[in-house]
């Protein structure tokens, strides 16, 4: 079978009825990246200067970034074989790490950039944590047979890591990572030390429970949980043998894998939601460190399940090219699922998931049946509540959904900027199959105040609350609504409450607006689908809307998975002082005045046979409004769903 320009194995159904993917085909997918890559190999193999734009870094820094990332992945292939090295790459890398240190600075073909401080070009010390895994894990085969003054220059370039600022992220886990390299091989010092303490502070400090860290101070949970903040020290005790910091560190991904594990479709899709989602199956990482270090809820089976899924599911969609190196992008080549540090080469951390060849062949991660994934049982809504986020996952299609009521990727130290929006963040909700328009178009999953023309942006997400019972969910959040500088809007006390009750398919969404000026106008858009991505997206009005049906507003710059969307969207005027003849209301609706209060309906379905509703009635049969409290009760069951704004709080009842 195909995995684009190389070859796989032929499918293995008995074993793996979901994927039909086995160890083969994870040693045979990291094979043939590789050897793709090195094709592009600088003479002495220091830089691997894969084709495309280069990044903000600039292409010296890009080179290294396609050794060390690429470095990474043939880690983890030869160490999970025992030193078995098919390509022959141990002599390369060998030989590039002697040629790149040699006069690092040096603007030649081969020498590598120095690492400096995040804020001067500071890629290289992201880098220096794969070069340092990649000597820890080849260790027996490659750093214990080089020459002494080889390895005496690799460690002055490396400890670079150790004397420069990261950023405020999780970029001091690179440093940890050097320094814990070091240390393994007898070269640790007080400036080691100092190091992973540092790290391993700031790595308590983010910590906010249910096993999400935050990626700095702020409120950012993304994937960045799973292939760096839970990956790198986890996998830094494992391979220690430190039994102690395994188990409380162990523990925590235990529990970042009960919730992070439903974020996987039935397709293997991984949410789209946050930044670098370039790396694509890195996603993988922390399922395949959870199976590789004993620290996971998950069966074997199930593991595999989630790991195959997402390797093949973009191997099958051209995220290797017919020149076998990975796009930037999400299927094939997407400009909008890039940040301004990616380059030719960035793609390459999907190397992470090759974490999982450290499982041996007869580990229970290769040997078990398959199961299914957490995001193909029963219908299913989980709330994280320290994340500010819920998951809500459907069988009919294997869709998974992200309501985000707080991860927002703004630090405490910074303002709020509708310039600074970021489309990967500032949407109410993400899916498998669904991304977020650009930020050069209508806006999906958005509630937005306009004013004079003006629309606001989502920046600082305020969690308000969250929970779930047996089939249903709920989560909630504030935010102050921002508008583009130069517009003369001024709208002090302008405050939005939104709040998301997931249940099957449905998704309940009600806002309340308060301290709107005159003349301002609330805007809220559903789900983006376009042709061909199988989707089909459903947003109708309540309450308080103009008219119970949205309009469709264009997309022409698509989605990482359609060239070309649609966005639906419903209008209101504010403040929304209702009456009786309210258009949109449901039939049976009892109805009186209140604050600026907002119902709405909406669903995302890939199922061809879902039969979305086309009337209101068919999915909720009575909403009132009745002052700080909304009450909806739903059609199929008669079930009542109870949500009562108070003062910097709410709360939600459902039966």
């Amino acid at each position: 079978m195909s995995g684009g320009a190389f070859e796989l194995p032929p499918e293995e159904r008995a074993s793996s009825p979901y994927t039909g993917y086995t160890r083969a085909h994870w040693e045979a997918a990291a094979d043939g990246l590789l050897a793709a890559a090195w094709r592009w190999a600088s003479p002495a193999g220091a830089r691997l200067d894969l084709p495309g734009p280069p990044s903000w870094s600039g292409v010296r820094s890009d080179g290294l970034e396609g050794y060390a990332r690429t470095f990474l992945a043939a880690g983890f292939r030869i160490a999970g074989a025992g030193g078995g090295d098919p390509l022959g790459l141990l002599e390369r890398y060998a030989e590039g790490l002697d040629a790149g240190t040699r006069s690092p600075g040096r603007d030649d073909a081969e020498s590598w950039p120095p690492i400096l401080g995040h804020h001067v070009r500071g890629q290289p010390m992201v880098e220096s944590a794969s070069v340092a895994l990649g000597l820890r894990l080849t260790r027996p085969w490659l750093w214990d047979r080089l020459d002494s003054d080889v390895q005496d220059r690799a460690e002055r370039w490396l400890r670079g890591a150790l004397r420069h600022v990261p950023a405020p992220n999780n970029w001091y886990l690179f440093p940890y990572t050097v320094a814990g390299f070091l240390e393994s091989v007898g070269r640790g010092d007080a400036e080691t030390v100092r190091a992973r303490e540092r790290a391993l502070e700031l790595l308590e400090r983010w910590y906010a429970g249910d096993g999400w860290y935050a990626d700095g101070d702020g409120r950012a949970f993304d994937h960045y949980n799973g292939w760096a903040l839970h990956l790198y020290p986890l996998l830094d005790a494992h391979l220690a043998g430190d039994a102690e910091e395994s188990a409380r560190l162990g523990a925590r991904l235990r529990r970042h894998l009960e919730s992070y594990a439903l974020m996987f479709g039935g397709d293997g899709a991984p949410l789209y939601f946050g930044r670098s989602l370039t790396y694509r199956f890195a996603a993988g990482a922390a399922v395949g460190l959870g199976a590789v270090s004993g620290h996971t809820p998950l069966a074997p089976g199930a593991s595999r399940r989630v790991l195959s899924g997402a390797l093949r599911y973009f191997l099958e969609r051209g995220a290797a090219g017919q020149d076998g190196l990975l796009s930037l992008g999400w299927h094939g080549p997407h400009a909008s699922t890039l940040q301004t540090y990616s380059g030719p080469a960035s793609p390459y951390w999907a190397s992470k998931a090759f974490v999982a060849l450290l499982a041996p062949a007869g580990h229970p991660l290769w040997t078990a049946a398959e199961e299914a994934a957490p995001g193909e049982g029963p219908d299913r809504v989980l709330s994280v509540p320290a994340a500010g986020l819920l998951l809500q996952s459907t069988r009919a299609d294997g869709v998974v959904r992200l309501h985000n009521h707080g991860s927002d990727h703004v630090r405490p130290d910074e303002g709020e900027s509708a310039a600074d929006e970021d489309p990967l963040y500032a949407r109410l909700a993400y899916s498998t199959v669904t991304g977020p328009t650009s930020a050069a178009n209508p806006a999906d999953n958005h509630l937005a105040v306009t004013v004079g023309g003006a629309r606001s942006a989502r920046r600082r997400i305020r969690p308000l609350g969250s929970g779930h019972g047996h089939g249903w969910g709920w989560a909630a959040s504030w935010h102050l609504p921002v508008f583009p500088a130069g517009t003369p809007v001024t709208a002090p006390g302008l405050r939005v409450e939104s709040v998301t009750v997931a249940r099957g398919r449905d998704e309940l969404r009600i806002h309340r607006v308060l301290g709107a000026p005159d003349g301002a106008r609330a805007e809220l858009t559903g789900w983006a689908t376009g042709p061909g991505d199988g989707a089909s997206s459903l947003l109708l009005g309540l309450y308080g809307w103009d008219a119970a049906r949205a309009e469709d507003v264009r997309a022409p710059q698509g989605t990482a998975f359609t060239r070309w969307a649609t966005v639906p969207r419903l209008t209101a005027t504010l403040p929304a002082a209702t009456t009786s003849s309210t258009p949109t209301a449901p039939s049976g609706t009892a109805v009186t005045r209140g604050p600026a209060v907002l119902v709405a309906l909406a669903s995302l379905s890939a199922a061809p046979d879902a039969g979305a509703p086309v009337e209101a009635e068919e999915a909720v049969d009575r909403v009132e409004v009745t002052g700080d409290t909304v009450a909806v009760r739903w059609s199929d069951d008669g079930a009542w769903t109870r949500i009562a704004f108070g003062r910097g709080a709410v709360s939600v009842r459902h039966g």
